[in-house]
This record gives C-alpha cells, sequence and structure tokens, in this order.
C-alpha cells in the first residue's frame, strides 16, 4: 500500500482518483439495486426538463407577440394548452426533484450503513498488534469519516451524470442558433473551476494533515466530559488543563480555515466576476441578434434563459467534478484500510482444536517484540503447560505476564520461536476454533453499557439468547446474588450512559466479567488479574471456585496475592521477559529464589 506522506494532488493523480468510484458503485449497487436502478431513472428524465421548460416558454412568448400584433385573431386556444403544457412540466420537475431527493436519501443511509458494517467487519478480521500502532489508528479514523461523506459523494456523481445530459441538451439548442455562444461559456466557467479545484485539493491537504490532531482533540472532549473519568478529573482539578489543551488545537484549526475560507473567498469572487462577462457578453450579441430581426423574442427568452441554465449546469459539472474527485481522492481512505490486512495469515487446512487437549502447550525459544519497541516482552521464552495443569504467572508489572497470555490465545505470533499445542504449531490451528476453546478475562475487561445478560453473553455471544446458560455463568463466577438484588434482574442496563442505567463497583464489574469465562465449555481458561478490585478473602473465593470449576481443564492464572497463586499446581516467574523460576509453591520456597523473597515481602505486609 502507498504511503501519502504528502496529499496534495495533481490535476492527473485526481483523474486517477476517479478509480475509485467502481468499487463505489459497485457497493452502492450491492447496498440496493432496486434503489439505485429507480435514483438513475428519475434523473435521466430529470435531465430533459430545463430544456423542456425553456422551448415551451419560448413557443408562449412568441405566441403572445403574434397575438399582440393581430387583435383581431382571439384564437388563443394554443396559447392556453402551451401554458398547460409548461405547468405540467413544472409540476413534473418539482415531483422528480422530491422523489430524487428522497431516494439520495435513502440509498446514502443505506450506504453509510453498510461501510460502516464493512469498517467493523474489516477491523476484526485484523491483528491486536495493529490496534497498537498510531498510524493504523489515523487510517481507521480516515476511513470512519468516509462512511457519512459517502453520501454527499454519492449524490455528487449522481448529479454530475444527471446534468452532462442537460447541457448536452441544452448544448444542441445553443449551437443550432450561435455555435460561437459555446466558446463565451467555456471562457465563463474554467476559470472558476480551476479555482475551486485547488482550493478543494488545499482542504483536502489541511484536513489530512489534522487526523492526529483530531484525534486528540476528540479524546480530550471525551475526557473533559465522562462518567468514566469524571472523579479523576475533579480529583485531581484537571479540567482547567484539559479545556486549555483543547482551545489551543481548536483554536489552530479555526486559524488555519480562517486563512483558508479567506483566500477561497477573494479568488471565488474574482473568478465569479469573470464568469458574469462572459454570460453577458453573450446576452449582448443574443439581444442584438434579436433587435436585427435575426431572432425573435421567443428566441431571445429561449437563448438567454439556455445560455444561463447553461452556464449554471456547467460551471456546477466542473466545479463538482473538483468535488467528486475530492470525494473518490477521500475514499481510497477508506479503501486503503480495506487494503490492510491481517498477518496471521491462515493456513491451507486448519487443524480443529483438540477436544480434549492430551498433552498440552510447549513454549519452544519464544520471543515477542511489540511494534516500534526497542526491548523485547518476552525473549528466549521455554516451558510445558500440561494438559489439566493450573499454571500461575508471577512477576513485577512489565514482566511480561500478560504478553504470554496473548500468546497463549493467539492474539499475537511470536515473533521468535513456537508455541506447540499437542505436538502441533498454534498456527496451524483453525482461529475461530481456536478461540471458541480459550476463555480469557483481562485485567482490563471491558464494561459494556448494556445489560447484564448482554455483558455475560459477550464471552460467548453465539449462545446471546441461551438465558440457562447464561444463569449458570452468572452462578458459578458467583455474580448471581448480586443480579438478583438489581431491580430489573439480568435486564438491568449498566452503567450511567443510557436511561434507567445503574453502575457498578469494581469488585461488582469483575464478577459480572467473570462470568463470561464461564459461558464457553472452554478447554483452557485464563484469568489474568481479573479480580484485582475484590479483597483478599473474596479473591481466594473466587480462585478457589474457579479451581473447582475447572477440575480436569487446562488453566492459566494470573494474580499478586500468594493466597491465591499459591492454588496453582506449579507457578511461573517471569523477570523481564524471561524465565528465572518453575515449580510448585512449596518446591520455589525451598529454592529461596526470587518467588520466595517476593513471597516473603508480602506475607511480612499482613504482620
Amino acid at each position: 500500500m502507498r504511503k501519502r506522506d504528502n496529499p496534495s494532488m495533481t490535476f492527473k493523480e485526481r483523474l486517477a482518483a476517479l478509480g475509485n468510484l467502481p468499487a463505489f458503485f459497485k457497493m452502492v449497487w450491492q447496498t440496493s439495486k432496486k434503489l439505485t436502478i429507480t435514483n438513475i431513472l428519475l434523473r435521466v428524465i430529470q435531465s430533459a426538463m430545463p430544456l423542456s421548460l425553456l422551448y415551451v416558454g419560448k413557443l408562449i412568448i412568441d405566441q403572445v407577440v403574434h397575438l399582440s400584433k393581430d387583435p383581431a385573431n382571439h384564437n388563443t386556444s394554443l396559447l392556453w394548452q402551451l401554458v398547460a403544457i409548461e405547468f405540467a412540466l413544472a409540476v413534473i420537475s418539482d415531483g422528480l426533484s422530491r422523489a430524487i431527493s428522497f431516494t439520495d436519501g435513502l440509498l446514502g443511509e443505506l450506504v453509510a450503513n453498510s461501510s460502516s458494517v464493512k469498517i467493523m467487519e474489516h477491523a476484526a478480521s485484523l491483528d491486536l498488534d495493529q490496534f497498537e500502532d498510531s498510524e493504523f489508528y489515523d487510517k481507521l479514523e480516515r476511513a470512519r469519516q468516509q462512511t457519512t461523506g459517502r453520501t454527499i459523494l454519492l449524490s455528487q456523481v449522481m448529479s454530475q451524470v444527471q446534468d452532462m445530459i442537460t447541457v448536452g441538451f441544452l448544448a444542441a439548442g445553443l449551437v443550432v442558433f450561435n455555435p460561437w455562444l459555446i466558446l463565451l461559456l467555456l471562457i465563463a466557467v474554467i476559470p472558476a473551476f480551476l479555482n475551486e479545484s485547488t482550493y478543494n485539493n488545499k482542504y483536502y491537504k489541511l484536513t489530512w494533515g489534522q487526523t492526529s490532531s483530531r484525534r486528540e482533540l476528540d479524546y480530550i472532549r471525551f475526557i473533559g466530559a465522562s462518567d468514566e473519568t469524571a472523579k479523576e478529573v475533579k480529583l485531581f482539578d484537571l479540567s482547567n488543563f484539559l479545556i486549555s489543551r483543547f482551545k489551543v488545537i481548536s483554536d489552530q484549526f479555526y486559524r488555519d480555515k480562517k486563512n483558508l475560507e479567506q483566500q477561497h473567498a477573494f479568488w471565488g469572487t474574482f473568478f465569479a466576476l469573470i464568469g458574469s462577462a462572459g454570460y453577458y457578453g453573450a446576452y449582448v450579441i443574443i439581444i442584438l441578434r434579436t433587435i436585427n430581426g435575426v431572432l425573435t423574442i421567443g428566441d431571445l427568452a429561449f437563448l438567454a434563459g439556455s445560455f444561463r441554465q447553461l452556464r449554471t449546469t456547467f460551471q456546477g459539472i466542473l466545479i463538482r467534478f473538483s468535488s467528486v474527485t475530492q470525494g473518490a481522492v477521500y475514499l481510497k481512505d477508506m479503501f486503503d484500510f480495506f487494503e490492510i490486512k491481517s498477518r496471521m495469515k491462515p493456513v491451507g487446512k486448519a487443524l480443529p482444536f483438540p477436544q480434549p487437549i492430551q498433552e498440552g502447550f510447549v513454549f519452544e525459544n519464544v520471543g515477542f517484540k511489540y511494534q516500534n519497541a526497542e526491548k523485547w516482552a518476552i525473549r528466549n521464552l521455554s516451558f510445558s503447560l500440561r494438559s489439566g495443569e493450573k499454571l500461575a504467572l508471577v512477576g513485577e508489572n512489565g514482566a511480561g505476564k500478560t504478553t504470554l497470555v496473548k500468546l497463549l490465545s493467539r492474539l499475537y505470533d511470536p515473533v521468535e520461536g513456537r508455541i506447540l499445542l499437542d505436538g502441533h504449531d498454534l498456527r496451524d490451528y483453525d482461529q475461530g476454533d481456536l478461540r471458541l476453546h480459550i476463555g480469557v478475562i483481562f485485567q482490563d475487561f471491558q464494561r459494556y453499557q448494556m445489560t447484564v445478560s448482554q455483558n455475560i453473553a459477550v464471552g460467548n455471544i453465539g449462545h446471546k439468547d441461551d438465558q440457562a446458560l447464561i444463569t449458570e455463568a452468572a452462578e458459578q463466577s458467583l455474580a448471581l446474588p448480586l443480579i438478583e438484588k438489581m431491580p430489573h434482574g439480568f435486564n438491568q442496563m449498566l452503567g450511567r450512559r443510557f436511561n434507567k442505567g445503574i453502575e457498578l463497583s469494581g469488585g461488582e464489574w469483575q464478577k459480572i466479567a467473570l462470568a463470561r469465562a464461564y459461558m464457553k465449555d472452554a478447554q483452557l481458561l485464563i484469568l489474568d488479574e481479573p479480580t484485582s478490585a475484590l479483597d483478599a478473602r473474596a479473591e481466594y473465593n473466587v480462585f478457589l471456585h474457579f479451581a473447582e470449576l475447572t477440575k480436569g481443564k487446562t488453566a492459566v492464572l494470573i494474580s499478586h496475592r500468594f493466597s491465591t497463586v499459591r492454588m496453582a499446581d506449579r507457578i511461573l516467574v517471569l523477570e523481564k521477559g524471561q524465565m528465572i523460576e518453575l515449580g510448585s509453591h512449596e518446591e520455589l520456597l525451598e529454592k529461596n529464589g526470587r518467588y520466595a523473597e517476593l513471597f516473603h515481602l508480602q506475607a511480612a505486609g499482613y504482620q
């Protein structure tokens, strides 16, 4: 994928950007064939209306002049027939405009929704480490911005085709009377087109360059007025700091746009004067030919109206062409995002997850380093996790515990070495099947602003309607007594974002999140410090219950409390991404190494 460090576009690049439109209209066609066909037919009919109205108007004027020259002739039937025809055309034209606007709105809404779905689907197919890259986030943000903007682009392109057909009709009428009027028309509109093209390019360059800053602005707006951050904003008196930072960024956006708008307004006015001069030059020619008797009064009205309509329509086409190419450039941002591919390539014939696990997992000299990071998160890591074993991970913050868990659940692939499951590389297994049989709850689990039932069901969303399973999962996580006390039980909305929602304490949220782990009949269960908000006794009870429920299954747990850790069959001690000890609680105490040191330090704190 070509990286555009400089978003300025040449005219040739603008034309090349139109190559994005076929894929876009394929998306439109797939969204609604019926609405697309209806919209096109309405626009084709509407494109003939301006010429029809002008020509009938010419006939009416000529008929009026003819009758005024012969007062004795009172046969006005033809005149009133023409007036009736013009009235009917005006009504039809208005109806067509409203129908086009209606179908534009419906089709645009469907396309915006479809684009949003496609972006979410594609984002779901990408790797976790890609979401940890700021450049990726800029591309994602620009893709998101295109979902609503495509409604405008759709209408613009459709209008462009309609107006080109209209221009064809009107130009044919002008050529019959005087071909030189077309040359004056070009002189009148091309300068304005070049000016609009230049400034559309400048607007795109400005917007493109502001992507990261706009993300920061949105983030500041969120943390400055959110129920999630209100506590710390008040305690740390962050309001003035956040407002000040917001003003710095937003004021710079204002100044940049103001300068560009001023330049645009000045040059737009200048080239509009040139266009008006061209129009009135043509008008003078038409008047002179009418005075000399070459044209009738009706011809004068028809040609003046046709030229004015043609100038406006043609100028709209040229200016809109610049907007369409600009929209096509923005459209490329969305397609660029779709070009980002997962690096976790599926194997030719994926293996099903073993049921049950026979041998277990083996780490063979595994190393992993985050993108743009200098240090290795994990390096030279080799150990085994036997089937049915409970393994605890111990280490200070940054030791690599969570990274290990993410490698084990294949959210990441190792940079070095490999991970085996029953003798096969973890990359040989079907990703969907692998994650279906691995249950993971992280310390930074999501607090979904949804009902209790939905919050639990996200652990196995395919069973979101299985209330019996959801209730059983809540019982196993010890969350059921809490839920039964809520006003609406499992239908209770959690969080303050939506109406009648209630907020939970940290420990209560953790019990809800723990229930997600029990939604699956997982072969491997991983708890990455999900009970840190519970007191020591509550955490001990949760893990004691967890040990009972996972008998015969493989489990990995991370906790800073050694009263919990000692329940594991074996304990792996990590330091700076490397394994320094592995053994049971008793073996490691007897060894009197790093684990024993940490254990005694914590024990001393309780004395």
